[in-house]
């Protein structure tokens, strides 16, 4: 979500994307954010930075202080659009850091997973079967005994075979679901960037499931899939995700993120979290979302509110 081509893509989306780099005495890059918008006639507009900022270990505190001023002015120069009245950021660190401080609050609501299942690419293929449950171990030997085939593609010709799965799925469990013009922009902007794949799993001729891999740093994402109900005994969808790995495993990836993980049966991505466990994993629990108000623009919305 911190990449050139994820902010070109929430701009079809109608955000509009403020990017911003920290560069060394040696004019390298060293770090940055890219801030996102969405106008609205709202005054209580929010500025949204998910997995950010990234700052350097050595620039941290001043690297805060330069993309605060920065996120402050740009509140003042969005006014035309409505204005924002605070920043909310999502570093993707595990631990909270010195720099954020008491003017940080806590989020009510994340960008994005604030728990995931991480697996590690670093580790051999053995390695990785030895740590996974007894029941996924079983149910992958066995899509490869009933000899489930797996395939990917980064063509746009696949897009509405994984939407049809996607959405079967999502009207079968009974969650929302983006509109089909949404992975229309979302695929055809990472694909043409070579940061997506969408990979499928087919028995006896049968396009069975499909998901959506996302390609960034030495990061693999699994961020969106679909299944059918169909041949469920063939374990396609173990299959799917084994190959998966092994192909970000070997283009140099170092970590196959779940994207989303939760051991609360309370939790909506619990029924989802069972099935990604079986793949062994680290739990890893991000610090979450937190934000900083512009209090001079807040004071003027409560007073606007009010009259």
């Amino acid at each position: 979500m911190q990449s050139w081509s994820w902010a070109n893509f929430r701009e079809l989306d109608g955000y509009q994307t403020f990017r911003y780099g920290l560069f060394d005495e040696f004019h390298q890059l060293i770090g940055g954010c890219i801030f996102y918008f969405y106008p609205q006639r709202s005054s209580a507009n929010i500025i949204f930075a998910p997995a950010a900022p990234i700052l350097p270990k050595k620039y941290q505190v001043e690297g805060i202080q330069v993309l605060l001023a920065e996120a402050a002015k740009l509140a003042k120069n969005l006014e035309i659009s409505g204005g924002a009245i605070s920043l909310r950021i999502e570093p993707l660190l595990l631990k909270k850091p010195e720099w954020l401080n008491q003017d940080f609050r806590r989020s009510p609501a994340d960008l994005m997973p604030s728990e995931t299942l991480w697996i590690d690419l670093q580790k051999s293929e053995s390695e990785l079967l030895a740590e996974m449950l007894p029941k996924g171990r079983y149910n992958l030997r066995l899509s490869q005994r009933y000899g489930v085939e797996t395939f990917f593609t980064s063509e746009d010709a696949a897009i509405p075979h994984f939407y049809d799965l996607f959405y079967e799925t999502a009207q079968r469990q009974r969650f929302l679901s983006e509109p089909y013009g949404f992975f229309i922009k979302l695929c055809q902007t990472l694909f043409r960037a070579g940061m997506a794949e969408i990979g499928f799993a087919k028995y006896d001729g049968e396009i069975l499931v499909a998901i959506l891999l996302v390609y960034w740093g030495d990061r693999c994402t699994y961020l969106y899939g679909g299944r059918s109900e169909r041949d469920r005994q063939v374990m396609p969808v173990y299959a799917l995700h084994w190959a998966a790995m092994q192909r970000a495993k070997q283009h140099g990836h170092k970590i196959y993120d779940f994207y989303g993980y939760s051991d609360d049966p309370n939790h909506a991505y619990y029924k989802f979290s069972r099935f990604k466990r079986q793949f062994g994993g680290k739990v890893v629990k991000t610090i979450g979302a937190h934000d900083y108000f512009f209090y001079d623009r807040l004071a003027d919305t409560i007073i606007s509110l009010l009259k």
